[in-house]
């Protein structure tokens, strides 16, 4: 069996790592993957908007599954497109996807079918935007209501925060199109928590929870990033919890995609912020998080194939998920200056002294035979243990003994949770 892997950072490193053991597939090609990822899979120089080359490389080389790591393939229509002409492929349909593509969308369709989340206003006009910017209660949440890279929010806490959020949106267009729309939301309180489910059209399977570590900086401090690191499975989440998002946050969105005539099959990711008042929705992405991925697939024992053939083949109501009985933690080392402006083509090394971890490449490269950066977040050290405690020992242990000049890690993922 041939495989496709569309994405080029950590969470396809992992996925690619995850699918290379399956015994079934004979031969993983990547695109445009990373330095990592080219030790275990054949990497092609495609862009992951590239549609059209991915539909003619698939069929060209009779690729029988392929697997979309990021978000902008899926809402820009490429399963839509694979499936026109009989490719197999996972994640879900662009209308589907739209639950990430557009804030507006979701927000629109919680508030239809009273899925707990929290109060909003939309705006494409910039001076209607203002208006009601100048007499809203702060704090409150802006969002650039298309993809952003995880970089589209911004917590503001007065009106000459909000102002300058909304300047940089709609007049100096820092998101593009993405930011012709703008969501500002009410501000909620309480834990973040990741969560995954696995729905193939009719049936949902919920996956073990994570949690994620967004601001740069130790104490939750800077800018927010794609995920400086994450733990599995989230400590904060019981088996209450777990059932009341599931009936009131996971059902629930997959219905109201059905009764809008939309069929949903592939990875629903759930951020949800966890406030007394319970579990409210903070945003939905339509595929693996990273770096959640980089702590979920390592304590996945069941075969990832099979998993994502259960789910295509609308299977999942047969499929019982094990797991390893242990804790993970993935540190994320990035580079000096992220997520903001930074520098790439630093050496990496250490690398191979690296033992009893998993190591994920994200913004990696060759450089003749030497692997260099080439990204914000560059490298993450995953470790497992029986408590979180240990992984992160581990973990650390092993993020010691790489360097780059530059690198820039949290010092305090999985401590206190």
């Amino acid at each position: 069996m041939k495989v496709l892997v569309i994405g080029g950072g950590g969470r396809e490193h992992a996925i690619v790592h995850k699918l290379s053991n399956s015994k079934r597939i004979e031969k993983i090609y990547c695109a445009p993957g990373n330095a990592g990822i080219a030790q275990m899979a054949e990497c092609i120089d495609i862009g992951i908007n590239e549609i059209e080359k991915f539909k003619e490389f698939a069929l060209a080389k009779k690729i029988d599954l392929t697997v979309v790591g990021p978000e902008q393939p899926l809402v820009e229509g490429i399963v839509d497109e694979f499936e026109k002409v009989g490719l197999k492929i996972f994640g879900p349909s662009k209308k589907a996807a739209m639950i990430e593509g557009s804030k507006y969308f979701a927000k629109k369709l919680m508030g239809k079918y009273n899925i707990p989340t929290g109060r909003f206003k939309a705006f494409c006009k910039y001076k209607e935007a203002l208006e009601f910017l100048g007499k809203t209660w702060y704090p409150v949440v802006m969002k650039a209501d298309g993809l952003a890279q995880g970089k589209g929010v911004f917590i503001v806490r007065d009106f000459i925060e909000a102002k300058e959020v909304l300047d940089l949106m709609m007049k100096k267009k820092v998101f593009g199109e993405s930011g012709d729309t703008v969501v500002v939301e009410e501000m909620l309180f309480g834990r973040e928590a990741s969560f995954f489910a696995l729905v193939d059209g009719e049936n949902l399977l919920t996956i073990i929870t994570a949690m994620d570590y967004k601001k740069v900086y130790d104490k939750d401090e800077g800018p927010n990033t794609g995920g400086m690191g994450s733990i599995a499975p989230n400590p904060h989440v019981d088996e209450k919890t777990f059932k009341e998002v599931e009936e009131k946050i996971l059902k629930p969105v997959v219905f109201a995609m059905r009764e809008e005539g939309i069929v949903y099959k592939g990875v629903l990711y759930a951020g949800l912020m966890l406030t007394r008042e319970g579990p409210k929705v903070l945003e939905f992405n339509a595929r693996f998080g990273d770096p959640e991925t980089q702590v979920i697939l390592p304590l996945l024992k069941t075969d990832l194939l099979e998993v994502i053939e259960a789910t295509l083949e609308g299977r999942l109501n047969e499929l019982k998920l094990e797991w390893e009985d242990k804790k993970a933690v993935c540190v994320i080392i990035s580079s000096q200056g992220y997520p903001l402006e930074y520098k790439k083509g630093f050496e990496i090394s250490g690398l191979e002294n690296i033992k009893g971890a998993f190591v994920y490449h994200s913004g990696t490269a060759l450089r003749e035979d030497k692997i260099v950066t080439s990204g914000g977040r560059v490298i993450g050290i995953t470790a497992l243990g029986s408590s979180y405690e240990e992984a992160r020992k581990i973990a650390y242990r092993e993020v010691e003994k790489i360097y780059f000049e530059g690198m820039h890690y949290r010092k305090d993922i999985g401590a206190g949770y």
